[in-house]
């Protein structure tokens, strides 16, 4: 239906079964899986371009592809008064594969408690012996098949393939701590020292539109459309018919006799259903947007991985950051990766984990490390040229909730992204301490002949809670996993969007499938937990179809 003075679309040739807004992480697999039946047709619209981009492909590429408009959405915090007023950008990818065709590559389901206290919240089929399956099924690893993990399924997994002695020593200081050594994050357990599984295969990244996408659009029922900036949802009745979108200048509409999935992320997803009148009734009406429903939760309950960068010069050691500055070098590495496709242009931007507790009286580890062998003041800008690593600790389970609305309808308006990092005390008090235990980490033995000497947040900074509080604020940074503005609740959750089969509240023939539906964040990096909300939700949508087409055949 045509809302009153809007514009007449040109409309797209075709009914669909299914429209798939976002080719990102989680739209290629849904893409993929839903039209597998040769019966369905299925449409997935995507705002960036095709990644025939070399940057794209080379793993290191990230250092190219985040903070360039042509791949990512150049988004950017308000000012955040956890952080002492300072704005973050907010990297999103913007291109088919979406984040996972810029992200850090590292394979991290999270925790098995994630996802059982997602079904002690009432959802039913998503606890940890429920997604397993998922998780698998779309695995191809490295480590072949077994009651963990699967092969053959279209997510490479592999080991990195490059070492660093600086980061097996800063292993070896965690053992001194009494860190256990792990060679796989992902049984369910994460705690402990190890290395990054990586989604790359023969030291190119592989992302989902890699994996899931392109072997998908051969086709005749998979049709992808490029450039496409969505407008909005056309709802009759109660329900998701289509989709409006411009593209290359021209107003669109697209139709579906089935489903709309929303699978455009935390950020798009959000934008989508509010210019679509699906949302917080009065900040609907402050833009002069229609209320199609009541849902105070769209853009509420943002979560995001905050992580304190402390940098730490060394010696008597190699690091990335001589390496960069040295013409030889560089060279070699050109070449390494030439002929063999390993060395340093392989590296995801973190490569060793630490999983471990902030303090001795948390359950569970609550604090993740990225460690890398460079340092930089922020993506974009050169390394430094001292030698020096990056210890990055993160509170893996924040307590603090942020928003994302619209600050216009113009399609091209940034959202307003408000984390409200480090706003509870529990939250701050986990910075600090993760502050404590990186220092105490650059204490051990095995790292004494390399004289670490910490360059942020500086030795000035004292031991005490406030000051060290402070200098997370001064030091932390994004580790770009927003999550959690369509949670997945229960119908008396008034702050539910989708129910555990993912459908929208109050529409039909809506879904969101991505990693907006959390309802609290996982513990660790959030793509892989991504990807297989992905493989589930598309297994919902498909199960429900085929349960509604058995209903209208009985019925009849």
């Amino acid at each position: 239906m045509q809302r009153q003075n809007e514009p007449a679309a040109e409309r797209l040739e075709g009914d669909y079964d299914y429209i798939v807004v976002g080719a990102g992480t989680a739209g290629c697999i849904v893409a993929n899986r839903l039209s597998a039946d040769a019966r369905r047709r299925v449409l997935i619209l995507e705002a960036g371009g095709n990644d025939n981009w070399i940057w794209f492909h080379i793993p290191v590429g990230y250092l190219f592809a985040i903070g360039n408009p042509r791949s990512d959405w150049m988004f950017r915090t308000v000012p955040e008064p956890g952080l002492n007023g300072r704005s973050l950008a907010y990297p999103r990818g913007k291109v088919i594969g979406g984040c996972s065709a810029i992200n850090a590559m590292i394979s991290m389901r999270g925790q098995a408690a994630d996802y059982d206290h997602w079904r002690q919240l009432g959802l039913a089929g998503w606890g940890w012996d429920d997604v397993l399956p998922a998780f698998k099924a779309l695995e191809d690893h490295f480590l072949g098949a077994s009651d963990i993990h699967g092969t053959g399924g279209g997510w490479r997994i592999e080991a990195p393939r490059i070492a660093w002695p600086v980061l097996d020593k800063v292993a070896q200081a965690a053992g001194e701590m009494g860190i256990r050594s792990v060679p796989d994050f992902n049984t369910g357990d994460n705690e402990g020292v190890g290395y990054f599984h990586v989604n790359q295969k023969r030291g190119r990244r592989w992302s989902s539109a890699r994996g899931f996408l392109k072997p998908a659009l051969s086709r005749p029922n998979l049709r992808l459309e490029t450039q496409v900036l969505v407008d909005r949802l056309v709802i009759e009745n109660g329900r998701a018919v289509g989709v409006r979108y411009m593209q290359n200048g021209r107003l669109m509409e697209a139709r579906t006799r089935g489903e709309v999935v929303l699978s455009a992320g935390s950020i798009g997803s959000t934008q989508v259903l509010h210019r679509s009148g699906i949302g917080p009734g009065e900040w609907l009406s402050e833009l002069g947007i229609e209320t199609v429903r009541d849902r105070p939760g769209v853009g509420r309950n943002l979560q995001d991985h905050l992580q304190q960068r402390a940098i730490y010069k060394v010696s008597g050691i190699r690091t990335l950051n001589e390496t960069y500055y040295s013409l030889p070098r560089r060279a070699l590495m050109g070449i390494d990766y030439a002929l063999r496709r390993r060395g340093p242009l392989t590296m995801a931007p973190s490569q060793l984990g630490i999983f471990t507790r902030s303090d001795p009286s948390q359950e569970r580890a609550n604090i993740q490390f990225h460690v890398q062998p460079l340092s930089l003041d922020k993506f974009g800008e050169p390394l430094h040229r001292f030698p020096a690593i990056t210890v990055a600790a993160c509170n893996l389970r924040p307590t603090s909730r942020g928003v994302v609305r619209l600050t216009s309808m113009a399609l091209d308006a940034a959202p307003q992204i408000a984390p409200n990092y480090l706003a509870t005390d529990e939250d701050r008090q986990v910075a600090a301490d993760a502050i404590r235990v990186t220092r105490r980490l650059m204490r051990q033995q095995a790292l004494s002949p390399y004289r670490p000497e910490e360059y942020l947040p500086g030795p000035s900074v004292g031991e005490d809670d406030a000051s060290l509080a402070k200098a997370a604020g001064d030091i932390g940074t994004t580790i770009f996993h927003p999550v959690g503005t369509a949670k997945m609740g229960r119908p008396d959750d008034p702050m539910a969007v989708v129910d555990e089969r993912l459908r929208v509240y109050g529409i039909d023939g809506l879904r969101v499938i991505d990693a907006s539906v959390m309802p609290t964040i996982t513990s660790g990096n959030t793509n892989t937990p991504t990807a297989m909300i992905a493989e589930k939700g598309a297994r919902l949508a498909i199960e429900d179809a085929v349960q509604g087409a058995s209903t209208a055949t009985a019925a009849a």
